[in-house]
């Protein structure tokens, strides 16, 4: 990776004793080899060199050379005298200029210098060296010193057995040297023949290839290093910032390859967030595309169980399964606005999702999912009144056709009797009454046929499920009662016909009786003679009396069958009595109190579900209506900064949920009134259907407002945005906001940029301009300006952002100048993950100087900002 380079804090006071120059007890053998092998790096390119470093500086000359080496300035003409005063001039000249960099020298003087006191001229070396070699290290904004340390430890991250945590002791094993050189030349080092235990050979080397290759001089002897507890920091330092400068050239590279990891990362997480709508959006409408057809199916369960079940799968649907899925859609929503923001930040051309996965179309999906919703619900309610009206006339169907059934029981018997051919005339008059009775009894019974009739019919119409079996059980008594009218109509032929006969016996009884009266009175004038002696004197008087005799006693069985038969007559009567005389109206008007009574008590228990229900809906319906005006006023508003309106929102976002037991406490009271079959309820104009809806949009809108901060803050910092042009912003735009819609009209914005400053007068010139703002904030046509859009348009001009020419260019340095770059370059330059989308989306390069492997970096840059297609 690349760090920015920056100048940075360090020390500006030096003197020999805070830097402890002159209680150094390595001070005669290390610093001034060290010192001078730095000098020498240096003067060098001035076609000269120092011998001794305490007495070369002495006259001042190669000091001030040193100096305009190092610095690439000029400094004052130096003195050409062998004087003293001459030295101490040149000296000074030397001293002044460091302290016109800012460095405030304490106790050292020209006069140590030119006397050649060692060690005021090493500290003098160190400050030196300090100011020009080290201070302008930065990595990240730290110390110089963390600075070069950050450096060493990034570029020496990858090898093994390195661990750089100071200037003394993590070099003594030179593995640290080794990396560093094999992290930016790995041709000169074998680092994988390097062990850890061979201090020495790794030193050696290290210092070698420096010097040979690098031009690097030899600072450090291996020796030294090694046969010291703890090698001293300041010449670690020195000689590890030679490396950092010979590397000077890399850095150019690491500068470029920050830049393109920057680019890279912006795009990677930019790609992972389309990617993360994309399958959001795709899991939700496959979502909804599957619930959908089950919301629209209307095909009705058999009984009322059944569509009880399906009532309850809803109720589980609209508790447990659709409130994830509101969160999800809320969510990408805020994903996407998100997303867009970032994308304008970066540069980067807005976000367009895959066909039929626009913001736009999973609402509209999201509409038809609540339309089938709505009438999913309305239908199960209404079969479930079907079905309660098909269960009510079914049972009535069942009670009637029963009481029908008992009472038609032995009839067909009864009328296939053939009692009446052995009867007498009064029997079959008794028969008749009978059967009269019976056909009177049979015509009243008709009524409650055609109604168990007319309730089969009634049940075919409505569909009932088990219409079947209730129109074979009416299609039997129909036919019962069809049997027992031909049955009926036989009997009373048959008993006419008797009695006609019998009449007409009876009416030869009572001809003969008539005829006979006269008779009876001989008879008993001949009885009383029989039971006198009688004398005959001739065969006839004799012959007379038998004959009257015989006609007596055949009077005598006709009598007895009488007698009979007006005893069958009382037995016939008590027989009726005893079979027909049965009360049941007692029992049924028990019933039918105990049925009132029931449905009383019912009706008080739903009129107290329904109160129960209105209370706390009544509450609940007009606290949702408040939060969202209190939000809207919330978004428009301006009170501290926007961190403090997120924190602000955030919290108010956290009562909003805490008062979700209260919603579902109201969800229990609705399930209990669908439960108890209650469609109405004259004591609240809320429905549950209301209260949810209000209550998802409470939970969207509060998210959408957490999330337009979070842009703005968004937007605020990449755009360099202060709280109080932010505020402005804010106060321009609620101005003209005058219907608090959190929106502007056309007219309305242009009068909000004009209050800014914009000059967009009504010439031409104006409108032109005014249109080609509206393109910008508006590129849908819609006629609204959001705040969103507003202030990213106050800012996107001034915006400082990279752009695909300096990628571009980064690119060009990480490949040496070249029209295309290598794989190997890439991975090289790039962390893994970087190199390989790098890698995985460059197309090959195809000009004239193209080699083997080449990639085309510039169109992948230009794809990056979708000025063409990765």
């Amino acid at each position: 990776m690349a760090f920015p380079f920056s100048s940075c804090q360090f020390p500006q006071c030096f003197s020999p004793d805070l830097l402890s120059i002159t209680h150094n007890p390595s001070l005669n053998c290390k610093f001034p080899l060290t010192f001078t092998a730095w000098c020498n790096s240096h003067l060098r390119k001035a076609g000269t060199q120092i011998e001794n470093i305490e007495e070369d500086f002495r006259d001042g000359l190669k000091l001030m050379l040193l100096l305009e080496v190092i610095s690439g300035e000029r400094l004052a003409k130096p003195e050409r005298g062998k004087m003293r005063v001459h030295k101490i001039s040149n000296v000074n000249k030397a001293l002044n200029f460091i302290a016109s960099k800012g460095v405030k020298l304490v106790s050292i003087g020209a006069e140590e210098i030119v006397d050649g006191n060692a060690k005021m001229t090493l500290g003098m070396i160190w400050t030196i060296i300090l100011r020009f070699a080290i201070q302008d290290i930065s990595v990240e904004e730290t110390s110089a010193k963390e600075g070069l340390l950050l450096w060493c430890q990034r570029k020496t991250a990858p090898y093994k057995n390195v661990n750089i945590q100071n200037f003394h002791i993590s070099w003594k094993d030179g593995l640290g040297f080794c990396a560093l050189i094999h992290r930016h030349r790995p041709e000169l080092i074998d680092y994988g023949k390097l062990r850890k235990d061979d201090p020495m050979t790794n030193l050696n080397t290290a210092f070698d290839v420096a010097e040979k290759y690098l031009d690097i001089p030899k600072m450090l002897d291996a020796e030294d290093i090694v046969g010291t507890a703890r090698p001293d920091e300041k010449a670690i330092m020195t000689y590890v910032s030679s490396f950092y400068h010979a590397f000077s050239g890399a850095q150019k590279a690491e500068t470029a390859a920050n830049r393109i990891c920057k680019v890279l990362a912006v795009n990677q997480e930019n790609e992972q967030l389309m990617e993360d709508y994309e399958k959001l959006a795709s899991d939700l409408l496959e979502w909804i595309r599957r619930t959908i057809p089950w919301l629209e199916n209307r095909v009705p369960e058999n009984t009322m169980q059944a569509m009880q079940q399906k009532l309850e799968d809803f109720r589980d649907y609209r508790r447990l399964h659709k409130p994830p899925k509101v969160q999800e859609k809320c969510q990408l929503e805020i994903n996407f606005n998100t997303l867009q923001t970032k994308l304008r930040l970066s540069n980067r051309p807005a976000f367009m999702p895959s066909e039929g996965k626009m913001v736009s179309d999973i609402s509209n999906a999201w509409g038809s999912l609540e339309g089938a919703e709505k009438g999913y619900e309305e239908w199960l309610l209404n079969e479930i009144r079907r079905l309660e009206r098909l269960d009510h006339l079914a049972e009535k169907f069942r009670q009637k056709a029963a009481i029908h059934e008992a009472w038609t029981n032995g009839k067909e018997e009864m009328l296939q009797r053939k009692d009446y051919e052995t009867a007498s005339l009064s029997d079959i008059k008794a028969l008749l009454k009978k059967h009269e009775a019976f056909e009177s009894d049979l015509a009243a019974h008709q009524d409650r046929v055609e109604q168990i009739a007319a309730i089969a019919q009634e049940l075919n119409e409505l569909e009932y499920y088990d219409s079947p079996s209730v129109n074979a059980r009416c299609q039997q008594i129909c036919d019962q009662w069809d049997s027992l009218g031909v049955l009926t109509q036989k009997r009373s032929e048959a008993l006419q016909r008797t009695e006609k006969l019998l009449e007409t016996i009876d009416q030869l009884y009572l001809e003969f009786a008539k005829r006979a009266a006269p008779f009876n009175n001989w008879m008993e004038g001949a009885m009383e003679d029989l039971q006198d002696t009688f004398i005959v004197h001739t065969i006839e008087e004799i012959q007379g009396l038998s004959t009257a005799h015989e006609q007596f006693k055949a009077t005598l069985p006709e009598a007895d069958k009488e007698r009979q038969a007006i005893l069958g007559i009382h037995n016939e009567i008590a027989k009726i009595v005893q079979t027909y005389h049965v009360n049941m109206a007692g029992q049924t008007e028990r019933n039918q109190n105990q049925a009132l009574i029931e449905e009383h008590a019912r009706q008080q228990n739903n009129e107290r579900l329904r109160r129960q229900f209105a209370n706390q809906a009544n509450v609940i319906g007009p606290w949702i209506q408040t939060k969202m005006e209190e939000i809207g006023r919330i978004s428009i508003e301006m009170h501290g900064t926007l961190e403090d309106q997120l924190t602000h929102l955030r919290q108010y976002e956290k009562s909003i949920v805490n008062y979700k037991p209260k919603i579902d406490q109201l969800e229990g009271d609705h399930q209990l009134i669908q439960e108890a079959l209650i469609f109405d309820n004259k004591h609240t104009n809320y429905t549950m259907e209301h209260i949810r809806v209000g209550w998802e949009q409470l939970l969207t809108t509060i998210a959408r407002t957490i999330n337009e901060i979070e842009n703005q803050i968004l937007t605020r910092d990449a755009k360099g945005i202060s709280q109080e042009q932010m505020n402005e912003f804010r106060a321009s735009f609620n101005h003209f906001d005058r219907d608090h819609s959190g929106t502007l009209g056309a007219e309305e914005f242009k009068a909000c940029l004009i209050s800014l400053g914009f000059d967009i007068g009504n010439d031409a010139q104006g409108e032109a301009e005014f249109a080609r703002i509206m393109s910008i904030v508006d590129p849908n046509r819609l006629g609204l300006i959001t705040f969103q859009a507003f202030i990213d348009f106050m800012s996107r001009e001034t915006a400082d952002t990279d752009t695909a020419d300096q990628v571009m260019a980064s690119f060009k340095v990480l490949a040496g100048d070249k029209n295309y770059i290598l794989a190997d370059e890439l991975r090289r330059e790039l962390p893994p993950d970087q190199a390989e989308y790098c890698i995985a989306r460059m197309t090959p390069y195809t000009g004239p100087d193209a080699v083997p492997g080449a990639l085309d970096y510039m169109s992948f840059s230009t794809a990056l900002y979708g000025e063409s297609d990765l």
